[in-house]
C-alpha cells in the first residue's frame, strides 16, 4: 500500500473505534466478522468497476 497516504483525523479515530472493538471480540466473533467486512470490500469494489466502466462506456 502506498504509505504516503495517511488517514485524516477522524479516519484514524475509526480506526481506534473499530480496534477497541475487536479487542474485546471472541475469536469466533471476530472470524463471522472479518468474513463480512471483506464481503462488503468486495461488493464496494464491483460497485466501483461498474460505475468506471459505465463512466469510460466500456
Amino acid at each position: 500500500m502506498n504509505q504516503s497516504i495517511n488517514l485524516s483525523i477522524e479516519q484514524e479515530f475509526h480506526l481506534k473505534s473499530f480496534a477497541d472493538q475487536v479487542k474485546y471480540m471472541s475469536q469466533e466473533q471476530a472470524q463471522e466478522f472479518l468474513i463480512e467486512l471483506h464481503r462488503q470490500m468486495m461488493i464496494k469494489e464491483k460497485m466501483y468497476q461498474h460505475l468506471i466502466q459505465k463512466e469510460w462506456n466500456l
